[in-house]
C-alpha cells in the first residue's frame, strides 16, 4: 500500500483526505490532542482496517468523531442531560463521553460493546473534514498498538507508512495527550481515562461528584497496563532515586534524565539531560514529541523523574505509569 503524504493548508489535498474517507479508506487526520487514524465509523469494513494498520485487538472500542453536539443522536441513545450540560462547556474540545450507542452503530466501532465514545474535536482542519464530508470518523491515535500516540504527522509517517491510505499534515497537535474518558451510562459520573479535563472541572459543571478511579476494568481507549510505550526502555522514578543513581557510575552512560531539576552539581555534569517545562500544559504538549526523539537517539534507557502527583497532573502520570517498563 502506498501511504499518500497530503498537505491540509492544501485544498485540492483536503478533497483528496475526504475522498479518500468516503471510499473507506483510512487517513491520519491531526486532532487537538494527538493525531487519529480515521476512518468512515459508519463502514464496518473500514473500520476493520483501522484495527489491521495498528494491530490493535477488534475487542479495544474506538472513539466518534462528530462535527456538532446535534450528531450525538446519530450514535447514541438514552443520552442523558449531564451529556449537554458538559457538551455545552467543553465542546469542542477533548472530551469523549461514554454513552449507549445507537442500535445501528456497527459492533466493530464499540469492540462489540454497547456503548460508545463520542467527541466532538476543536482541531479546525478536523472540524472542516467532518462538516463537509458529513460523516463520524473512528479515530484512535495514529500509531502501532502500545505505542507512542504521534504529535506530528512525521511521526505518523514512520511507524503506519505502508500502511494506511494516506496522512494530513496538519502540523503539531496543540494539546499533546489524548482526550479525557467520562462514563455517563451509570447514575455515578466518573472518569475512565484522564486528560486535559480534570473530575473537579467536571464536578463543577454537573453539580455533582465525578470520581476518577486509579484502576478499573472498563473496555475503553488506553485502558491496558502497557501503552503509550517508547521502544526504549523506559523508568519512572523518583527524585531521589534519579539523584542516587546518578552516582552510580555503570549508570551514567545510559540513561536520560528529563526533569525540571533545580541546579545541582550532579545534574549540571551530565550531558544526556533534558528539563521539562514547568506548567502542566506545556509539559504535556511536548511529552510524546520529547519521548519520540529520545526513542531514535539507540539509547540503553529512558530515565524519566517522576511528576507533581496533584490532579492537574493526572493525565501526565497515567500516561507515563503506563509507558513505564516497571510498574
Amino acid at each position: 500500500m502506498i501511504t499518500h503524504q497530503l498537505n491540509a493548508n492544501n485544498v485540492s489535498h483536503l478533497q483528496v483526505a475526504e475522498t479518500i474517507l468516503k471510499e473507506g479508506g483510512t487517513v491520519a487526520v491531526p486532532t487537538e490532542t494527538v493525531y487519529g487514524l480515521a476512518a468512515d465509523a459508519s463502514n464496518p469494513v473500514a473500520v476493520a482496517a483501522i484495527f489491521a494498520a495498528k494491530g490493535r485487538p477488534t475487542s479495544h472500542p474506538l472513539i466518534v468523531h462528530i462535527a456538532n453536539v446535534g450528531e450525538l443522536e446519530n450514535w447514541a441513545v438514552d443520552i442523558p442531560e449531564q451529556a449537554y450540560k458538559l457538551a455545552q462547556v467543553f465542546w469542542p474540545g477533548p472530551l469523549t463521553m461514554l454513552l449507549k450507542k445507537a442500535s445501528h452503530v456497527s459492533s466493530v466501532v464499540t469492540g462489540g460493546l454497547d456503548t460508545i465514545g463520542v467527541r466532538v474535536p476543536s482541531q479546525p482542519i478536523l472540524q472542516q473534514i467532518l462538516q463537509s464530508s458529513g460523516l463520524g470518523l473512528a479515530a484512535p491515535s495514529a500509531n502501532p498498538y502500545k505505542r507512542l500516540s504521534p504529535t506530528s504527522a512525521k511521526q505518523v509517517l514512520e511507524a503506519l507508512d505502508g500502511r494506511i491510505n494516506a496522512i494530513l499534515d496538519g502540523d503539531e497537535c496543540t494539546i499533546g495527550v489524548e482526550s479525557t474518558i467520562v462514563d455517563l451510562t451509570k447514575e455515578e459520573v466518573a472518569v475512565l481515562r484522564a486528560g486535559p479535563i480534570s473530575p473537579s472541572e467536571l464536578s463543577s459543571v454537573l453539580n455533582q461528584p465525578v470520581s476518577a478511579p486509579v484502576q478499573h476494568s472498563i473496555a475503553v481507549p488506553g485502558n491496558v497496563a502497557d501503552h503509550y510505550q517508547p521502544k526504549t526502555p523506559f523508568y519512572l522514578i523518583s527524585r531521589a532515586d534519579m539523584l542516587a543513581k546518578m552516582r552510580l557510575p555503570s549508570e551514567s552512560s545510559y540513561f536520560v534524565v528529563l526533569a525540571d531539576f533545580p541546579a545541582d552539581e550532579s545534574v549540571n555534569k551530565l550531558l544526556n539531560k533534558i528539563s521539562m517545562p514547568k506548567s502542566k500544559e506545556d509539559f504535556a504538549r511536548v511529552l510524546y514529541k520529547t519521548l519520540h526523539q529520545l526513542d531514535g537517539k539507540n539509547l540503553k534507557a529512558i530515565w524519566f523523574e517522576r511528576p507533581l502527583q496533584t490532579e492537574e497532573w493526572l493525565d501526565v502520570n497515567d500516561r507515563l505509569v503506563r509507558a513505564s517498563y516497571s510498574k
